[in-house]
C-alpha cells in the first residue's frame, strides 16, 4: 500500500494550480453560473454585510472573492489567499477589472495562514477545505484569524452518489490507474461529503452553532464533451490520479469518461448531477 505523503501532495497541488490557473480563470462564467447561488447562500448564512473584513481561503481566481467584495462594500475588505501565485494574479486582475478596490491578494498556505489573529469577521472557503491534507490544521488557522463570534463558512461536495459529474470520472480513473480507495482522513473531493463528517470537522475545530445546508448545483454545459474539457483543463484532483498512466492510457480514460457522462445529455444539453454542502460555524 502506498503511504500518503501530505508534503508531496501539497507541492503537486501547487504545481497543478500554477499550470491550470489560466484555464480555470477562462471558465469563470461557468463557475459563476454553477457555484454562484451556493456562494450567495454561504455569504447569507455567514452574515456577510457592509463593512465586514472577509478572509477567502483557497480563493483561486477569485470569483467568490468578488461576490464577497460586493457584499462588504467600500468600507469593507476582502483578502484572497491561495498557495498558487499564478491563480492569484487572475484574482487580482479580476478585482481590478470589476472596480473592487477593497480586495487584496496574498500567497498563503491555508493550513498556516499567518494573518494577524482576531482580525476578520468571516472566513470563507469555496471547494477548498476538502483538498487540505490536514483539514483540522486549516480550520484551526481559520479560527485564529476570526474575531470573537466571527464565522467560518465553507462549501464542499456532498456524496459521490450525488455528484456523478465528478464521481464517475474519479471511479473510472481509479479503476484504470489501479488506485486503492482513499483512506479515512485523506483529502479529496468527497472527504467531507456527509453532513455528519462536515459537522464533526467543524465541532472538533471548536466551532459552535454549526449549520449545514445541501444545495443542488447541476453543471450545465452544451454537451458531455464540454464537461470533459472543463475537467481536463481545470480539475487538478483528476490529473493527480492520472499521473501514473501514459498518454495513451490517459486518452482512453477520458474517452470512457465522456461516454459515461453522455447519460446526462438531454434536449437542453448536458446537466451533470452535483450537490454541494454549505456549512457555517461560530467562533
Amino acid at each position: 500500500m502506498t503511504t500518503f505523503d501530505p508534503i508531496k501532495y501539497k507541492d503537486t497541488t501547487r504545481e497543478q494550480w500554477q499550470a491550470a490557473a489560466k484555464a480555470w480563470n477562462e471558465w469563470g462564467a461557468l463557475l459563476r453560473a454553477w457555484l454562484g447561488p451556493a456562494t450567495e447562500l454561504m455569504l447569507d448564512m455567514a452574515g456577510v454585510k457592509s463593512g465586514h473584513r472577509v478572509l477567502d481561503v483557497a480563493a483561486g481566481a477569485g470569483d467568490q472573492t468578488l461576490q464577497a467584495a460586493a457584499r462588504v462594500g467600500p468600507r469593507g475588505y476582502v483578502l484572497a489567499t491561495d498557495i498558487s501565485a499564478n491563480i492569484l494574479d487572475f484574482a487580482r486582475d479580476n478585482a481590478r477589472k470589476e472596480g473592487f478596490a477593497n480586495v487584496a491578494v496574498e500567497v498563503r498556505d491555508g493550513e498556516n495562514l499567518d494573518v494577524p489573529p482576531e482580525t476578520f469577521d468571516v472566513v470563507i472557503s469555496r471547494v477548498g477545505l476538502i483538498y487540505f491534507p490536514e483539514q483540522q490544521k486549516a480550520l484551526a488557522s481559520m479560527k485564529r484569524a476570526l474575531k470573537p463570534r466571527g464565522r467560518v463558512a465553507a462549501i464542499v461536495y456532498s456524496t459521490a452518489e450525488n455528484n456523478k459529474f465528478f464521481s464517475i470520472p474519479v471511479s473510472i480513473i481509479r479503476r484504470r490507474a489501479n488506485l486503492p480507495p482513499p483512506v479515512a482522513g485523506q483529502p479529496g473531493p468527497f472527504s467531507l461529503g456527509s453532513p455528519r463528517a462536515l459537522e464533526t470537522a467543524f465541532s472538533t475545530a471548536g466551532f459552535r452553532d454549526i449549520e449545514i445546508r445541501a444545495v443542488a448545483a447541476p453543471v450545465k454545459l452544451p454537451s458531455a464533451a464540454d464537461c470533459v474539457r472543463f475537467e481536463q483543463e481545470s480539475f487538478g484532483a483528476l490529473h493527480q490520479m492520472l499521473s501514473g498512466l501514459d498518454q495513451t492510457a490517459r486518452a482512453a480514460a477520458w474517452k470512457e469518461i465522456e461516454q459515461e457522462l453522455r447519460a446526462f445529455e438531454g434536449p437542453s444539453g448536458f446537466e451533470g448531477p452535483c450537490e454541494m454542502l454549505v456549512a457555517v460555524g461560530v467562533n
